[in-house]
């Protein structure tokens, strides 16, 4: 089939691969315009405009897809469908329309479990067992069009954001295949979403990322889970901010108030919490490399009573 790919950062890039080794043609390539990242905000090019220009492709950048230029562009593709995956902008309706078999989205959670923009954060972080990509024919709603096709994965106990990420950017490249095959044999049987499964994702924010002391050790080690590789979770001890990378619930029979330091030792720092104990086991100081507490302890002294707290304004 004749394909337009829309699509922006490195999950949909994984796809992108898949096509492109596939039968099919990818006749065109949209994604958003380059972005400043980093910390010298240098204008930087996404993972699928990348991987685009590689492979020869036609791309295109619009702002948004409501200009009447843009849209009669489109039509000229004469595509049959449209592929689109993390692509970062809204699909008017008079564009979901234009390919000759509609739209359709490969999406990061088993709808309607998640539906938003941060359905892998927000299943760990809810301590879903499961989770995995369900391709749908869009529609005019947030993640709400008909199922063609659904693929699960198991959420480890380890499970962090990226490793969640690169599991579902697969399993994503996979399922897409298998739904254009059926969509091609006219084979697809869609499936209409039950909404009172429904959850929102909401797109994770920095403030987010600070830690309540007064959670349980579950939920605090969830998000610290869920926020690896970003935006990392933080707290401060003495003024100074502390990203937290990695920590594991220990069994303790220490008694202190959220947030308080139980313990010292080159295992990680024993942390008090709403309910339980928490261990943390690499962190990263502003400017600085992650490291484990151990080699932090090397350099600067940590002792039993320190309290973290969250964010302070």
């Amino acid at each position: 089939m004749k394909i337009i790919f829309a699509g922006t950062p490195n999950f949909a890039a994984v796809a992108l691969a898949a096509l492109v080794k596939s039968s099919h043609d990818i006749c065109a390539v949209y994604c958003q315009p380059d972005r400043p990242a980093g910390r010298g905000r240098k204008i930087k090019k996404g993972a699928v405009k990348l991987l685009a220009e590689e492979k020869n492709l036609s791309v295109y950048q619009p702002e948004n897809l409501k200009n009447p230029e843009i849209v009669t562009q489109l039509h000229r593709h004469d595509a049959d469908i449209m592929v689109v995956v993390a692509y970062g902008l809204i699909l008017p309706a008079n564009v979901l329309s234009i390919p000759k078999k509609g739209c359709i989205n490969i999406h990061g959670s088993l709808l309607p479990r998640w539906r938003g923009a941060a359905p892998i954060h927000r299943a760990i972080m809810a301590g879903d067992d499961e989770t995995g990509i369900t391709i749908i024919q869009m529609d005019a709603g947030l993640d709400t069009g008909e199922m063609l096709l659904r693929r699960a994965c198991v959420i480890n106990d380890d499970e962090t954001g990226q490793s969640l990420h690169d599991k579902l950017a697969h399993l994503g490249s996979a399922a897409v295949l298998d739904a254009l095959q059926l969509i091609e044999l006219n084979q697809q049987h869609p499936a209409k979403q039950n909404e009172a499964l429904s959850c929102y994702a909401a797109k994770i924010t920095k403030e987010e990322a600070w830690l309540d002391w007064s959670s349980s050790a579950e939920v605090l080690l969830r998000k610290i889970r869920a926020f690896n590789p970003w935006p990392i979770a933080r707290a401060n001890l003495a003024h100074q901010v502390f990203l937290i990378w990695h920590a594991v619930r220990i069994e303790s029979s220490q008694s202190a108030a959220p947030g308080v330091i139980v313990a010292v030792t080159d295992q990680g720092l024993d942390v008090a919490t709403g309910d339980g104990t928490l261990r943390i086991t690499q962190v990263q100081l502003p400017g600085k490399r992650p490291v484990s507490v151990a080699d932090l302890l090397r350099a600067r002294a940590i002792e039993v009573g320190c309290v973290f707290t969250g964010l302070t304004k």
